[in-house]
């Protein structure tokens, strides 16, 4: 590659990142690492160094052993089969072709690497992003497990909260898992946040209880949207797991496991006073959930603000630039598409009203 051709591909990478697209993904799109780009920026003039290997390895696949891979592959006895089951099948018969990472390495350069049989393949796919500018638009909510005395025997805490403000809407605790309690729970919080048709979409896991059909026909009556996160990943409903992560490590945890749902009851009814009304939340700028759910935020950071552009006028030489930032933060967004090239974002992120 000649230094012009390096030149061209540093233009190219400012352009895309000016058009929106990230630098991870425009270094991908052309072949070289971030690492590669960034020494070559920093550097004017430096030719690339990057000779690649001199010669083939000896143990590569011949273009005839490539081809037979994807001749048994597409065949009519293995096209509904993976590598996995292909490979021992063929020694079986007393013949090896090559590895099973061999077979995925020239079926994926042939395009061929597919999802195979009649069921329908896993969805991957990235949930549906959605952003909320103001209270009872998103909620999130999940289940987590209290230990009881009893060794195996849990207590089970339902817990809904305003993404938007973090409050704790709604929750309690039962002996069982079961989307019974989680409808009930749910008509008892639009009651009582008067939640109207249409105004809300509430984010969950795959679990029984969030996806039964009480809870689904419950959420269908009172005109609720369901979200739900990709299987076995718990990063698509971080706000749940975060609140529980503060529920189970704050101080105020108990040591000993609780005796009934009485005792589990009691301790949550003082954490969720504390965590609403007490805890200074760090995403929220350091007010309380509550302060935010009723609109009250506002004020206490222009106050915050006020008192530090004061502090400044006072003593100037404390500060080298501008003072601490108290603007309080408008949107809050989950699941948020950040660097999807060539994505709509108006298309995929429902902006709830």
């Amino acid at each position: 590659m000649s230094v012009l051709e390096r030149t061209s591909i540093l233009d190219l990478i400012s352009e895309s990142r000016l058009a929106g697209l990230s630098q991870k993904r425009a270094c991908s799109v052309l072949g070289i690492s971030e690492r590669t780009f960034q020494r070559w920026s920093l550097i004017p003039g430096q030719e690339d160094l990057r000779q690649g290997p001199k010669t083939a390895p000896a143990h590569a696949l011949t273009s005839d052993e490539r081809r037979r891979i994807v001749e048994i592959s597409s065949s009519k006895e293995f096209r509904d089969k993976s590598p996995h089951q292909i490979v021992p099948t063929l020694a079986d018969r007393g013949e090896f072709v090559a590895s099973e990472a061999s077979f995925y390495r020239v079926l994926k350069a042939n395009n061929l690497l597919a999802h195979r049989g009649r069921s329908k393949p896993r969805n991957v796919g990235r949930p549906r992003s959605y952003e909320a500018t103001k209270p009872r638009q998103l909620f999130s909510w999940d289940i987590t497990y209290l230990k009881s005395e009893i060794q195996g025997r849990y207590f089970f805490l339902y817990m809904f909260i305003d993404i938007y403000s973090r409050k704790i809407v709604g929750w309690e605790v039962h002996e069982n898992e079961s989307p019974e309690h989680s409808s009930r729970l749910l008509e008892r919080i639009c009651k009582s946040e008067g939640i109207q048709r249409n105004q809300l979409v509430i984010h969950s896991d795959n679990g029984g209880p969030m996806k039964g059909a009480t809870m689904l026909a419950t959420m269908q009556k009172l005109g609720i949207v369901p979200s739900f996160s990709r299987p076995s990943v718990s990063n698509d409903n971080p706000f749940s797991e975060a609140l529980f992560k503060t529920l189970k490590y704050c101080p105020q945890y108990p040591s000993r496991p609780f005796s009934s749902v009485d005792c589990a009851t009691q301790w949550v009814t003082s954490f969720v006073t504390w965590y609403n009304d007490e805890h200074l939340h760090s995403a929220i700028s350091f007010t309380t959930p509550s302060s935010r759910h009723e609109g009250c935020d506002d004020a206490i950071l222009s106050k915050r603000h006020d008192i530090y552009q004061k502090a400044r006028e006072k003593r100037p030489s404390r500060w080298s630039t501008s003072t601490r930032n108290w603007k309080r933060k408008e949107v809050v967004r989950l699941n948020w598409l950040k660097d999807d090239p060539g994505c709509d974002r108006n298309a995929k992120i429902l902006s709830v009203s």
